[in-house]
């Protein structure tokens, strides 16, 4: 699990290098807890079924906007963890609305894989 999240997030900086999105603004690190726990959790409860975790980016001028898809059929209600019943999925809804962001959980047409979409303003970085 460690070695998936290391990825996830070595490969989120560099995207984010990439992209111009420096890494002191002050929504990358909150960003980076966000897909590590996403990440984790497609690990933990989706393996069994889905052994591989995509990671899916997209950026806009105010935007930054990236998913964690898995194989797996269960779809969690993202907005009844908010009450902190939800462990890791609690923390990501958290820090998302927090920061004025979205997350969407989008179902595969065949009905048996999810991506979490989690979309983060990026407004003007102060340093």
């Amino acid at each position: 699990m460690g070695s998936a999240v290391r990825i996830a997030r070595e490969t989120t900086e560099q995207v984010l290098s990439e992209w111009g999105i420096s890494w002191r603004h002050p929504a990358v690190d909150p960003a980076l807890l966000i897909l590590s726990e996403l990440v984790t959790n497609s690990v933990r409860h989706a393996a069994l079924l889905s052994p591989d975790v995509t990671v899916i980016y997209a950026a806009g001028q105010d935007t930054f906007a990236f998913a964690v898809h898995d194989r797996h059929p269960y779809r969690p209600p993202l907005f009844s963890t908010v009450t902190g019943t939800g462990g890791g999925l609690g923390t990501v809804m958290e820090l998302t609305l927090g920061l004025g962001g979205t997350a969407v959980v989008r179902g595969d047409s065949d009905g048996q894989g999810k991506s979490i979409w989690i979309t983060l303003p990026l407004r003007k970085d102060p340093a």
